[in-house]
């Protein structure tokens, strides 16, 4: 059965910045409905590293991915959006035109349709999966004693843990976890990395005290009856084997962004990202804002404080199609009485 649905704005993506957005829009009463692909909120702070702090969100010397999802649907609590999970929007129609934009969109899962006056993708960079190594039979660990994200550091206490990688990912989680390990290893195919500096010295500090190991080389086999994995086989430059004990294997080779329908909905698409304009990111398409990883412009800085202001203009001009006949009377959270009513803070 197909659900109709009449709304003001279809946001695509519950990750921090489409959550914000849902802020940014229900101060100006605009309604919405939000929808992503993934089986709960929080786009990749969520899925990929919940417990990984973050360290330059404003006002939080440190919060965890998972904690800023938490504040941020407690942000939105008063303005009762609605979320349609495990769903992917598969068609964007046009109906309207460019001074009075309107859309039907269609998901694919559950056949959901929605008829919108505008349009905000907060897709991140699309829909991701992690690069898997190749290695032979992989997947039968996988879930077991190979995975590509950590979503609860405690499942790694005591653990013999083999971490393969030299990027940000790597080294943080080397550094995170070193001290719930049993034993760390981390293995890179060079001594050089393209982490934070800082965290590299703290990675080469462990290595030098002997908390922990650092080897060169990549795997080539994994060991022990599957799904159990009990070691890996590393080969080094010069073409020498040995082997490395252990219980656990993260992987951390990056993601592979996959854009999905959106490439066929008349964006003018570069490199897989949106471009938008810097006034109020809107694409090229009307009533079609794109926010957050997803979009490209000049100067473009990928990160989540980038994708707060850019859904707080964007939700400027989306007033403009939402009420066309209504002046926009900016205010201040701090001062107004009537935001304040909004957000049920009001004395």
């Amino acid at each position: 059965m197909t659900d109709n649905i009449e709304t003001d704005v279809v946001i695509i993506g519950a990750g921090p910045v489409g959550l914000f957005a849902v802020f940014e829009l229900g101060l100006l009463d605009i309604k919405c409905h939000v929808v992503d692909i993934l089986p709960k909120v929080g786009g990749q702070c969520a899925e990929l590293y919940p417990e990984k702090p973050i360290y330059d969100i404003p006002g939080f010397p440190m919060v965890t991915g998972q904690a800023l999802v938490d504040n941020l649907m407690a942000q939105i609590e008063p303005f009762h959006p609605t979320f349609h999970l495990n769903e992917m929007v598969e068609s964007v129609e046009s109906l309207g035109t460019p001074e009075a934009p309107l859309f039907r969109v269609k998901t694919s899962e559950n056949e959901t349709t929605f008829t919108c006056k505008a349009l905000i993708i907060a897709a991140g960079g699309g829909s991701f999966q992690p690069k898997k190594p190749p290695i032979e039979h992989i997947e039968a660990y996988e879930g077991t004693g190979v995975f590509y994200a950590v979503r609860h550091m405690q499942m790694f206490r005591d653990k013999r843990i083999l971490i393969v990688g030299g990027g940000d990912s790597a080294l943080d989680w080397t550094v995170n976890l070193q001290p719930i390990a049993k034993r760390l290893t981390l293995l890179h195919r060079r001594d050089a990395f393209r982490a934070a500096p800082h965290t590299v010295e703290k990675m080469r500090s462990l290595v030098a005290s002997g908390d922990m190991d650092l080897h060169l080389g990549q795997v080539t086999t994994l060991k022990g009856e599957a799904p159990v994995l009990e070691g890996a086989v590393i080969k080094k430059d010069d073409g020498s084997t040995f082997d490395v004990d252990c219980d656990v294997m993260l992987p951390f080779f990056g993601l592979t962004m996959k854009v999905g329908p959106i490439a066929d909905w008349g964006l003018n698409l570069h490199e897989n990202l949106i471009p938008v304009d810097t006034e109020k990111f809107e694409t090229n398409v009307p009533g079609i804002f794109a926010i957050g990883d997803i979009n490209t412009y000049p100067g473009k800085l990928k990160l989540i404080l980038s994708g707060f202001h850019e859904g707080a203009l964007a939700a400027q001009k989306v007033h403009r199609y939402v009420y066309p006949e209504k002046r926009l009377l900016f205010q201040y959270t701090t001062s107004s009485t009537s935001l304040q009513k909004k957000l049920g803070v009001a004395a």
